[in-house]
């Protein structure tokens, strides 16, 4: 009697199971560990670091996706190991069970060189140091293609191209070229952080995006994400018994609003640790707040045996024997460091005994001196010109105005395109002596504008509705392409980090539509002649970095496409901040620009820039 499985008919005596082809296998397993041209990258410079280079070079195109290419000056391979390294579960790292729990590098499963081999062409050269002359390898999909002598000096070099050539629907998943160059920078930062004694250099194409030398870890920091940070690293080390750390942390100051730049590594190898990141930020929030991100480089030490690195398909999640202890003392000796750089006893910072962090909630519940004024230099005068009309977006749900608003705001409904004079009155057009009378603006604790209304009173956040007028004016000059640009007397060069100029270029056509005047150079730097009318100059390079970051980070309810992201990114960089205080006619002229705009009571994610208040509300309390 035969029986179906998936439609195929199963005869008496026939097997439904069988081993799937090597080359099938293999592309399955490329799944998992090759994820994107970064994973390619990882791959090859642990095998680079594992055969004790101190000189690596990283040349990749097109993003990856057309050359990957890692050059070594390491160990070497022999004629006959070289086939052995693109076969499945083929190490020179272990030998038995015992080894998985004494694991001292960072390959050791034999799986990457297969699953690269399936999905791409590699070419690899490869000679020992005590032999005369080199081998090249080509592999290509997972089939041998040429095996021949070559001359050429000790080490290894590795040319991954076309990858994800024989498997398109892969490749269709790979991002943005800015994007894919930006993990694999990550990537490269991971192993030179790991590694400051080793050489590494980073090309994409032509352009050099790193040339380390050896160096120390301070120095090794500074080299990848600017000069600014050695200032600020606060070194922490501890040892026990169990384990050691050691690394840095950066000054709570330094802290971006996007992540990117917190690293981990066990026993030198990177990985990712949910609660450890948790622990750590969480003791930044008494000094920065919930929003922004502290670099730091911490480095666990512990008996490999004490540690599985094997819990994760591409070796990015470890687990500790002892994690609560792991957890425990990363907190005391984080704690600890920044404690001391601030010269604040220990038993302040602990929120859940006082009730308080230092120095935040305490002054802003109870002190009454604390005035809240910022030096935002990036705030600038209005100039009381009102926005132009801007269209409805389709990317967003217009919400309707709050109950009660513009049926009293001024006694009667608002038109966003009137001015108070024009606005129509319960009894009659407002008269001069009422309009006089309810444009008195009062600001409360420098945040919000108090206005009365025939009806009640009406609240606005004065950093909410800036940000609307600024969002919708430069949205408008983007649509337009005439941005209102103000020229720098001199023009200032601004040094980028690695992974903010790849980002730079990917943003930088909408950048200049808003206003902005950047030219690129080499070297990850870049030249700014203008910025917007709305900015004040002298801050170009903290503004710019900002704008990034928000970029970048940006993961809000409201969909947004990549204009709309860029020119919300600035316009939340640019608008008067909370704490700033304002005269009677920057007030009045933020109003009358705020209901200029197409939607004033929103700011562009929805959130409301102002509130009414009913009078009949207000007399409840005093009945």
């Amino acid at each position: 009697m035969s029986s179906t499985l998936n439609d195929h008919t199963v005869e008496p005596n026939e097997t439904i199971i069988h081993v799937l082809p090597s080359e099938l296998a293999n592309k399955i397993a490329a799944g998992e560990v090759v994820e994107r041209p970064a994973a390619v990258v990882k791959e090859l410079l642990d095998n680079a670091i594992d055969s004790g280079a101190d000189d690596i070079q990283i040349i990749v195109k097109n993003s990856g996706k057309a050359l990957i290419q890692i050059t070594d000056n390491g160990c070497g391979m022999s004629k006959d190991d070289i086939p052995l390294c693109f076969q499945r579960h083929a190490t020179s790292k272990i030998n038995s069970v015992d080894d998985l729990y004494n694991i001292h590098t960072l390959g050791f499963r034999g799986e990457a060189m297969a699953s690269i081999g399936s999905v791409s062409q590699i070419t690899m050269k490869t000679r020992r140091h005590e032999d005369e002359n080199g081998w090249e390898y080509e592999l290509w999909g997972g089939e041998e293609r040429s095996l021949q002598p070559v001359a050429m000096e000790p080490g290894t070099s590795v040319s991954v191209r076309n990858l994800f050539f024989n498997v398109p629907a892969r490749r269709a998943f790979l991002k943005t070229d800015s994007t894919e160059l930006r993990h694999i920078i990550i990537a490269v930062q991971q192993a030179a952080l790991a590694h400051p004694e080793i050489a590494f250099e980073l090309m994409d194409g032509s352009d050099t995006i790193y040339k380390l030398l050896s160096s120390s870890l301070a120095d090794r920091i500074a080299a990848i994400f600017g000069k600014t940070y050695k200032a600020s690293l606060i070194p922490v080390e501890e040892q026990t018994s169990m384990l050691s750390i050691h690394g840095y942390i950066i000054d709570p100051k330094m802290s971006r609003k996007s992540r990117g730049e917190q690293f981990l590594f066990v026993n030198g190898r990177p990985f990712m640790h949910r609660h450890l990141n948790y622990i750590i930020q969480n003791i930044y929030q008494n000094w920065v707040g919930r929003e922004k991100y502290p670099f730091y480089a911490l480095f666990f030490n512990v008996d490999p045996s004490k540690v599985d690195v094997n819990v994760h398909p591409t070796k990015l999640e470890v687990k500790f024997d002892d994690e609560k202890s792991v957890a425990t003392l990363t907190r005391s000796i984080v704690k600890r460091a920044l404690n001391e750089r601030f010269n604040v006893p220990a038993m302040h910072m602990e929120k859940d005994e006082t009730g308080f962090a230092p120095d935040s909630d305490f002054q802003k519940i109870f002190g009454g001196g604390f005035s809240g004024h910022s030096d935002d230099t990036s705030y600038k005068p209005f100039s009381g010109q009102s926005s132009r009309e801007i269209s409805n977006q389709p990317w967003t749900r217009r919400p309707s105005p709050p109950s009660g608003f513009t049926e009293n705001l001024y006694g009667g409904a608002v038109d966003a395109h009137k001015s108070p004079e024009e606005l129509p009155h319960s009894k009659g057009n407002v008269t001069k002596d009422q309009h006089d009378r309810l444009r008195g603006f009062w600001q409360l604790h420098d945040q919000y504008i108090i206005s009365q209304t025939r009806t009640g009173m009406f609240i606005v956040d004065q950093y909410a509705a800036h940000k609307r007028i600024l969002f919708e004016r430069a949205l408008n000059s983007t649509d337009v392409g005439l941005p209102s640009t103000q020229q720098l007397l001199f023009p200032q060069t601004i040094d980028f980090s690695a992974s903010d100029f790849e980002l730079l270029k990917e943003v930088l056509p909408n950048l200049k539509k808003i206003g902005f005047n950047i030219q690129l150079f080499s070297g990850n730097s870049a030249m700014v002649s203008g910025v917007p009318a709305d900015l004040n100059h002298g801050d170009e390079k903290p503004i710019i970095e900002t704008i990034l970051q928000q970029y970048q980070s940006y993961s809000g309810p409201v969909k947004l496409n990549p204009r709309e992201k860029i020119v919300m990114a600035y316009a939340s960089r640019a608008a008067i901040p909370r704490g700033k205080r304002l005269t009677q006619q920057e007030m009045e002229s933020l109003i009358d620009q705020l209901f200029s705009c197409e939607n004033p009571f929103f700011d562009p994610l929805n959130r409301p820039t102002t509130h009414f208040i009913p009078l009949e509300e207000i007399h409840k309390h005093f009945r």
